[in-house]
């Protein structure tokens, strides 16, 4: 049992160590691959579905390992800080994890502060479809992966670090970006 635990955290301490392994297959000018998930946002329960919200404009789809660990909550009031500022871009955001609905009815009024949905990516397929997979894999855990996805299912950017420090500021910039090469 002892091999095991310091073989799962060797393992992990590996991968976040090795920058190599944290980028993204999905990559820009791909297709963002469809998904319904159950999310929650200020506590409440609803269906997010990304087709839906496309129509409205861009997407920020990121990824973050787990609720309530420093850095996840760090990145969680970094993006409820900058809702505004995205809302001004025209943009929504999600995040997704592994967590249960329960676990993120919380997450989404305390660290989220009822800004933007969180979703319940228990069974890890939209995780793999986009490639957010921590390895091992065995541990449910997604990568911190952020995706900037257009109306028309494009991706315009993608940014994937464990340090939640500049995910807000790249996915903002990449938005600004993207409309100012829009014509008018």
């Amino acid at each position: 049992m002892y091999f095991a635990r310091y073989f799962l955290l060797l393992s992990v301490l590996l991968w976040w160590a090795s920058p190599s392994l944290a980028l993204a297959a999905l990559t820009v000018g791909d297709k963002a691959p469809d998904f319904t998930v159950d999310a929650s946002q200020g506590g409440k329960v609803f269906s997010f579905e990304l087709a839906k919200a496309l129509k409205k404009g861009p997407v920020v789809l990121y990824f973050y390992p787990a609720a309530f660990t420093h850095g996840c909550t760090l990145e969680a009031h970094n993006f409820a800080e900058a809702v505004d500022d995205f809302k001004a871009q025209g943009a929504m955001i999600l995040g997704i994890s592994h967590d249960s609905l329960e676990t993120l009815n919380k997450f989404s009024i305390s660290e989220c502060r009822s800004k933007f949905a969180v979703g319940a990516d228990t069974n890890g397929d939209i995780m793999k479809a986009y490639d957010a997979v921590m390895m091992p894999s065995l541990l449910g855990l997604s990568t911190r992966t952020s995706y900037v996805i257009a109306p028309d299912h494009t991706i315009l950017y993608v940014y994937s670090a464990m340090d939640p420090d500049q995910h807000v500021a790249n996915t903002l910039q990449a938005l600004r970006a993207w409309r100012g090469h829009r014509l008018p």
